[in-house]
């Protein structure tokens, strides 16, 4: 069943690696195919990731797209112990990541790493039903 996503005007997308903008108006498309792919709204940029947590998912963003991750799960792994030894608070949740990564689940790592930007954010209070790991 393809997946249809719904682009704003000017929008990226990554696909496989290729990075794509949207023209003036908003656009329709369905993947029909399995990729990998992200919206622009998912991506933190080398400029934006002046946090640890925005680097984890800096990491887990390029760990997702890589034809092989390997070198970038070696370099999550130093920089979640290091974030856990910083904030403490963030074990729970950076555990929870860590098993998604073990797992070969890379979008669901995204998907948690992007809920320990928000609570870095919001002054470390641990996200609902997060904490556990999968």
């Amino acid at each position: 069943m393809p997946l249809r996503l719904e682009l704003k005007p000017y929008e990226r997308l990554i696909i496989n690696g290729a990075l794509l903008r949207n023209g003036d108006r908003r656009s329709t498309f369905l993947i029909e195919t399995q990729c990998k792919f992200l919206r622009e709204s998912e991506i933190i940029t080398e400029t934006e990731a002046d946090t640890a947590c925005k680097q984890l998912h800096l990491t887990l963003t390029v760990i997702y797209l890589a034809d092989d991750p390997a070198q970038g799960i070696d370099l999550f792994f130093r920089q979640a112990t290091d974030l856990i030894r910083v904030a403490p608070a963030a074990a729970p949740q950076v555990a929870a990541i860590a098993g998604a990564v073990e797992a070969g689940e890379f979008y669901k790592a995204l998907k948690l790493s992007r809920k320990l930007v928000e609570w870095e954010g919001a002054g470390a209070n641990p996200p609902d039903g997060d904490t556990a790991a999968p």
